[in-house]
């Protein structure tokens, strides 16, 4: 083999193997991140976000193992379930398998695509959790109140109802809308954390409603937020130094 040949054979051997590294192996290499907002907290969740169930069976059971074997006190999801209906009843299927309550907030492409909102009210409640479209619920027994930002989002916001206060908004950018209101926690997601990143410069494509906030945490007025950089992939089918995740947060 001549050098020409060798040099042309690998400038096109390199793109070939970052495509099949980044489509078939980081978009689906699961993260469990744990953050520890108070290291002494008696409360232990999960935060996921940003399913876009699409079929895949396999990623999405074990999904639902790794939070189930995190065995937390509940779990919250931000938005997105899914982009095609088509897909809606199986995405809740697995929903259904968390085996701790499930509490949700809606994401754009969960109204976008037809969603039947009752259904998720009916999955949610059935894990124990609740579907929160503009609204909250108190859990007495962690004096926590969870509200869950919808289409309507801040101006439905109501004074707080529990000592300790968590939202949950698909939006990392509405924390700036948020104005005399505070929370404790708030989760987001949409951002999918760009999904590609590049080493010292960061995402250079964010979908709208991110802002600033497209990774992990962050001081806000509006209390400690933290994006996470969602389970599915959206347009692009791979990632790029932005592996999913799961994150479990001690409180």
């Amino acid at each position: 083999m001549t050098r020409r040949r060798f040099l042309t054979l690998t400038a096109l051997a390199i793109p070939t193997a970052f495509a099949a590294e980044t489509h078939f192996v980081e978009s689906t290499r699961l993260r469990v991140r744990a953050w520890d907002a108070n290291p002494d907290g008696k409360l232990r969740f999960v935060h996921f976000t940003d399913f876009h169930f699409k079929g895949d069976r396999r990623y999405a059971s074990e999904v639902v193992s790794e939070i189930n074997a995190l065995a937390p006190d509940f779990v919250c999801f931000t938005g997105d379930l899914v982009e095609d209906q088509k897909y809606f009843e199986e995405a809740l299927g697995f929903i259904a398998q968390i085996e701790k309550p499930v509490y949700g907030s809606p994401g754009n492409h969960d109204y976008r695509c037809g969603a039947p909102f009752p259904e998720f009210q009916r999955v949610f409640s059935a894990t124990g959790g609740r579907w929160l479209a503009d609204e909250s619920i108190v859990l007495p027994q962690y004096e926590l109140e969870l509200v869950g930002m919808g289409n309507h989002g801040v101006p439905l916001l109501k004074p707080p109802q529990a000592r300790t206060r968590f939202l949950l908004t698909h939006y990392p950018k509405s924390v700036e809308d948020l104005h005399e209101h505070f929370f404790d926690w708030i989760m987001a997601g949409h951002s999918h954390g760009g999904q590609v990143r590049i080493p010292g410069y960061g995402a250079p494509i964010l979908p709208w409603g991110v802002g600033r906030y497209d990774l992990g945490y962050y001081d806000t007025k509006a209390g400690p937020l933290y994006v996470n950089p969602g389970i599915g992939t959206y347009q692009l089918p791979f990632r790029f130094n932005c592996r999913p995740e799961i994150t479990v947060v001690r409180i």
